[in-house]
């Protein structure tokens, strides 16, 4: 029998939480869930086939059915809190997280704060490896769109090995889901979860 979830109208991350949550009760092998925005279709759809899941997704333009289908044999209850975040095997470097929650550093002026936050995304490669994981929340996302000033550094990063996500709640509310370029679309979970696994956050 298959499972269905409805999370339709609910924010991210409680869709993926309300999955992860049954499939911390059953080892389930067909699930389907109902979604109403595409934060949460893209955020389900990296959780199920992390999960072992061959996804589906039918959509009307409205509602979303996110299908999840897996072999019994790779069917088990799930154990970990969340979805890891990729890491290198560089065991002598340490594991500094980003956060980027503005388009500018400091309050004050302005224009100039603008110019300090594009001058410090310019400078992260300096970090070298040691620079493992960068997070675009709030107004931060604008950064992962067509229009950013710094899209091509963000490339570079992400060529290199860095992480970038950003959070699909915020493209959905500032209505840029449309005009991501760069990073995956995440969610509030897989945020803390990065938090937990660096060895360094620094916030901006």
């Amino acid at each position: 029998m298959i499972k269905k979830i409805d999370c339709r109208t609910l924010e991210c991350p409680a869709p993926v939480l309300q999955t992860k949550k049954f499939l911390e009760q059953e080892s389930a092998t067909e699930i389907s869930v109902i979604v109403d925005n595409d934060a949460a279709v893209e955020n389900i759809t990296r959780f199920l086939n992390f999960q072992r899941f061959e996804v589906a997704v039918d959509s009307d333009g409205t509602t979303s059915i996110v299908s999840g289908r897996r072999n019994p044999e790779k069917a088990k209850k799930l154990e970990t809190i969340s979805e890891p975040v990729k890491t290198k095997d560089q065991p002598d470097s340490q594991k500094i997280l980003v956060i980027l929650s503005s388009q500018q550093i400091g309050k004050g002026d302005g224009e100039l704060g603008r110019k300090l936050m594009i001058n410090f995304v310019k400078t992260l490669k300096e970090m070298g490896n040691d620079l493992w994981c960068l997070v675009l929340l709030n107004h931060g996302v604008k950064f992962s769109t067509k229009d950013s000033e710094i899209l091509e550094e963000l490339k570079e990063l992400e060529q290199t090995g860095v992480d970038i996500l950003v959070c699909g709640a915020c493209l959905t509310h500032l209505d840029l889901m449309g005009k991501k370029l760069i990073g995956e679309t995440t969610n509030m979970l897989d945020v803390v979860t990065s938090m937990q696994l660096a060895d360094k956050v620094i916030n901006l």
